[in-house]
């Protein structure tokens, strides 16, 4: 009776030596670490499954669940679409947002989806910024393998086109997010640049009331007249990893309908009013920037 142990036992062991979440993807992560003969990050080893599956969905594989090849077929044709009618192919993409994907399977789908979003828009990894202050030291540097960079700072999506043809991929980000792009490429010639794959604006307008989203989100509100919107179309599988996302664009004839004061009006966004920012702000902890970017 005295050596007898309870099941539970080595379950609780193995939690413990887990760390405080006790995730079991954190378990997979190491084992894959330690059997890698090539010493590959866990990271990529496990985002392998993810890409290969959207991969064969993107290319209509017969091995792809039923019906996923054609969801996933209309998802990268409503991101070529804007583009094809575009003089200026993208020349780079910035992410914003992407989440814990050594954690969580969500995040690793929108990885996968964004790399073969690369491959067909001929946008080299190099030309890939991205930035979460979530990262982990373990996943910064599965980025860096796939060979994208890091940005070093929390720009708050702040970030300037630059006159480049620009693809900002922003999956499930805050509002106050796409506010801040939208702030800082203020401009029809800027705006024109850019595809922004993300949130439903139009949902946004549908969910807020008007005086919310004019007074907190006035360049999404401002915008919206000049813009153009296609939904990802949806797939039972995927329908947490890729909810309420779609593809904007900005038309410049679109753009001209907005009035010339609307223009003139730059004032950054502050958010003193705002009760329910979904944005990490810079001050808010300046130690949570991406690992190792600087390096990188």
């Amino acid at each position: 009776m005295g050596g007898w142990r309870p099941a539970g036992g080595r379950r609780r062991r193995r939690a413990a030596e887990e760390g405080e979440d006790g995730s079991a993807v954190l378990r997979r992560l190491r084992e894959a670490r330690a059997l890698s003969p090539q010493g590959r990050s866990a990271e990529l080893r496990l985002l392998g499954g993810e890409r290969r599956c959207v991969r064969r969905l993107c290319r209509g594989d017969r091995a792809a669940p039923r019906g996923g090849s054609d969801a996933f077929l209309r998802a990268s044709g409503a991101v070529r679409a804007p583009l094809g009618r575009s003089a200026e192919p993208p020349a780079r993409c910035v992410c914003y947002g992407l989440g814990r994907f050594g954690a969580c399977p969500a995040a690793r789908y929108q990885l996968a989806f964004l790399l073969l979003l690369l491959e067909e828009l001929r946008v080299p990894p190099g030309q890939c910024s991205l930035f979460d202050p979530a990262f982990s030291p373990r996943e910064a540097a599965a980025l860096r393998q796939l060979g994208m960079r890091l940005l070093p700072e929390n720009e708050e999506g702040k970030h300037d086109v630059e006159g480049s043809a620009t693809v900002f991929y922003m999956v499930h980000c805050g509002k106050a997010l796409y506010n801040n792009l939208l702030w800082r490429n203020w401009s029809a010639e800027a705006l024109s640049k850019m595809v922004i794959i993300g949130n439903s604006f139009r949902g946004m307008e549908e969910r807020l009331l008007s005086r919310v989203l004019e007074r907190d989100y006035s360049y999404i509100a401002k915008v919206l007249k000049g813009t153009e919107e296609a939904a990802l179309p949806a797939h039972p599988r995927y329908l947490d990893t890729f909810n309420d996302t779609s593809v904007h664009w900005f038309p410049p004839q679109k753009l001209q309908e907005i009035s010339p004061e609307v223009w003139d009006f730059l004032e950054e966004p502050m958010y003193q009013d705002c009760e329910d920012l979904e944005i990490i702000r810079r001050e808010d902890g300046a130690e949570r920037c991406c690992p190792d970017a600087v390096k990188a």
